[in-house]
């Protein structure tokens, strides 16, 4: 039994330190053998050139090569939210753990792991094991027992000794090994839901209590892969490539192929080419290759490259003409309006007057109503004033499967699910009603831009925030005051983290738990879940939170049912005849089978679906309910009753000596707990027999009879080693049906 607890601990601390290991794996892109390759963090060594990319972190400490506008945030090094300017003449040096919030650049390793400031702060931070709250509840309600034992201990003696009687006590100790009862039911429980990477207990409690989710679009609610759906030249969509001039065509190659932080790599003429860089990077490219036909191999020594502003600008001398020209690549409302003219299909110049400018936004806001994100080609010689517009492409992000189905099934379940974007209205709704999180059944509906939210009063904040379904156009500091504004009014908040490049460091650390869809790259130090790339895994976690919960209300059932009676029966029995029936040594016994077999009996035996149709379990809810303390209360006093008869009567009624009485007496307690297991099936219904049959109650069923075997072993084999007395099949039938009552 000692052993228990520590081979416990040492489960869950292998399994916390596998995920904190997975969760540091993060993908790097390096320069080796003269070509971009994508590997994992732990693979990059001193010498090593890595690629820098807006919204990644800096994997090694380093010296900056070259790069445009790159800053990092160093806040998690200095505590100073302002972004440090890295440049080669200046300030060139780099450091592990900080972030890029712009430009992108490359660098060389010089250091790694333990070697870097922030490998040595890691080394030197001593994390405390903090208790899970459940945990906490539960070591407070077994002080209680406890007590409560003392208690009637020391009354029961004090009576005893004024009144002249004797007899020896039985101590009750702090609730028996409820805390090895508990560990083996959640060791058992986390083994059944191992395969969804929950890092610790408090998440998984806290899951149970989840009121509202604030999801990102990207990479949470869709997929984040793109895809070009929808391509147009000025104001004409042309049906295919060979319809557009070579002049457009040559400048449309160079706004994707050139003016790019992506990169293609073949690996051989057999394979497909190996895309490099963000979503969007990658899906013009791979439309330019497609669509455009661009040699992506040959295109990049047609022009090289002075400059480049990451998904901005850049600045290409095209090494035929040896003109220089400025390309411009970005949402749609911001290219846009610095654009003076537009070219068609056959390469002529027009300039956007009121009518073109009417025709623009509506393709523009028609990609937008079917959920498009629009982004939009310009490009300007050196001579020019203003851009010339070139094209204007829609990219898709399809939705992922499972995520219509996962925002009804929480809404079922009292969960709202809020979306945030950084996308304009019209996509935002799009998206939203394709995934479900407004709806034409839902009254409220709000849809709401991040400044405008942001901007209003607190009153105001706190009025609106429950009808919030939508923020577009949102900010980090956006989310953080949706989910500030949420737990004032007493909810409990979870958060995703899509790995999507925004800093929202702030919001989950303001967040009662995170919800993240890959392990690599997340702080598995907070309470986070991992989702495995499946969304619908946020419903598998809220089930499971509220089933733990159950599960430990039904053990406290049970167990205080044990405990409650056998207080009430050695009490009155000491005070009325001096004996006590139930000794120390059963006691301890029927607690270490009967609560550790029915630990795992309620692990085993799943409950019903029914936990999802009800509300989030309060933070603040007692452990035990009022329908516990009825069920409690009836158990109890029959329990009572039956053995404090056998204790007076049961000599003359089954003719018994004074031992095979105090066996009898001993066997009907623990078989009156072990029928008692069926009644904590479930708490509010009362058809506790439901589903008992079915696959999965077998387990169930499986362990109750394994202690009704154990049972019968001890009084009826190892009489000697247990100190019992053989009771016979009469007296085993009348304990099994009264029992059974």
């Amino acid at each position: 039994m000692a052993q228990g607890p520590s081979a416990i601990s040492h489960a869950k601390a292998k399994l916390d330190e596998k995920l904190v290991r997975e969760s540091a794996d993060i993908g790097v892109t390096v320069v080796r053998a003269s070509r971009r390759q994508e590997g994992s963090v732990f693979d990059v060594v001193v010498g090593d050139v890595v690629i820098l990319k807006t919204g990644e972190a800096v994997p090694a400490g380093g010296v900056f090569l070259k790069g445009h506008g790159l800053q990092v945030d160093e806040s998690t090094i200095t505590f100073d939210l302002s972004p440090v300017c890295i440049d080669a003449e200046i300030n060139p040096f780099l450091t592990s753990g900080v972030t890029v919030v712009a430009g992108h650049g490359t660098m060389v390793v010089t250091a790694v792991g333990t070697n870097t400031t922030w490998g040595e702060l890691i080394n030197t931070e001593k994390n405390a094991d903090e208790p899970a709250p459940l945990r906490e509840r539960l070591d407070v309600l077994t002080s209680t027992i406890g007590k409560i034992g003392v208690a009637v201990t020391v009354v029961t003696f004090t009576v005893r000794h004024f009144t002249g009687g004797t007899g020896k006590l039985a101590l009750l100790d702090k609730g028996i090994l409820l805390p090895l009862a508990v560990s083996l039911m959640v060791t058992f429980y986390m083994m059944q839901m191992a395969k969804d990477n929950l890092h610790n207990m408090s998440a998984f409690e806290t899951m149970a209590s989840v009121t509202a989710i604030c999801a990102d679009k990207t990479g949470t609610l869709t997929l984040n892969q793109m895809v070009v759906t929808e391509f147009w030249v000025g104001t004409d969509q042309p049906r295919a490539a060979t319809s557009i001039a070579g002049s457009v065509i040559n400048l449309l190659r160079q706004g994707a192929g050139l003016n790019t932080t992506g990169s293609v790599y073949w690996p051989d003429n057999a394979l497909p080419p190996e895309m490099l860089g963000s979503p969007t990077e990658k899906a013009l490219l791979s439309w330019a290759m497609a669509y455009l036909d661009m040699d992506a191999a040959t295109f990049k020594t047609t022009g090289r490259v002075l400059y480049v502003e990451a998904f901005d600008h850049a600045k290409i001398k095209d090494r035929t003409t040896g003109a220089v020209i400025a390309h411009w690549k970005g949402t749609a409302e911001v290219v846009l309006p610095k654009c003076s003219m537009y070219v068609d299909m056959q390469g002529n110049t027009h300039e956007i007057g009121v009518e073109q400018i009417k025709k623009l936004d509506k393709i523009i806001n028609d990609m937008a109503a079917r959920g498009l994100q629009c982004i939009a080609f310009a490009y300007k010689q050196i001579a020019d004033e203003k851009p010339t517009l070139l094209g204007l492409v829609g990219l898709k992000d399809r939705c992922r499967s499972d995520v219509k189905a996962t925002i009804e099934a929480c809404a079922n379940a009292g969960v709202a699910v809020k979306m945030l974007t950084g996308n304009g209205f019209l996509a935002a709704r799009a998206v939203a009603t394709e995934c479900g999180v407004i709806s034409s059944n839902d009254p409220d509906n709000l849809l709401i831009e991040g400044r405008k939210f942001h901007t209003m009063p607190w009153a105001k904040q706190l009025e609106i925030v429950d009808k919030v379904r939508v923020i577009f156009g949102t900010r980090p500091v956006d989310k953080r005051l949706l989910v500030k504004l949420l737990k004032h009014k007493g909810q409990v908040v979870a958060v995703t983290a899509s790995g999507s490049g925004t800093n929202d460091a702030l919001a989950h650390m303001d967040a009662d738990v995170v919800l993240s869809m890959s392990v690599k790259g997340t702080d598995v130090t907070k309470d986070t879940i991992i989702l495995d790339d499946k969304f619908h895994t946020v419903v598998t976690a809220i089930r499971r939170g509220r089933c733990a919960y159950n599960y430990l209300q039904r053990f406290i059932q049970f167990h205080l049912t044990v405990n409650v009676v056998a207080i009430l029966v050695n009490f009155v029995s000491t005070i009325t005849t001096g004996h006590t029936p139930l000794t120390t040594a059963l006691i301890m016994w029927v607690n270490l089978v009967m609560g550790t077999m029915s630990a795992l009996a309620v692990a085993a035996d799943k409950p019903a679906e029914a936990l999802m149709g009800r509300p989030p379990i309060n933070r603040t809810a007692p452990l035990i309910s009022s329908t516990m303390m009825l069920n409690l209360a009836a158990q109890a006093a029959f329990q009572t009753a039956v053995v404090l008869a056998l204790q007076y009567r049961g000599r003359d009624i089954f003719g018994t000596d004074d031992k095979a009485n105090g066996i009898m007496i001993f066997n009907m307690f623990v078989l009156c707990q072990l029928f008692n297991e069926f009644n904590f099936r479930d708490i509010e219904k009362k058809n506790v027999f439901a589903g008992v049959l079915e696959k999965k109650g077998m387990m169930f069923l499986i362990l109750v009879a394994l202690t009704l075997v154990l049972q019968a072993l001890t009084v009826e084999v190892l009489t000697r080693f247990a100190g019992t007395k053989r009771l016979g099949l009469g007296l085993w039938g009348v304990c099994l049906v009264i029992a059974a009552v």
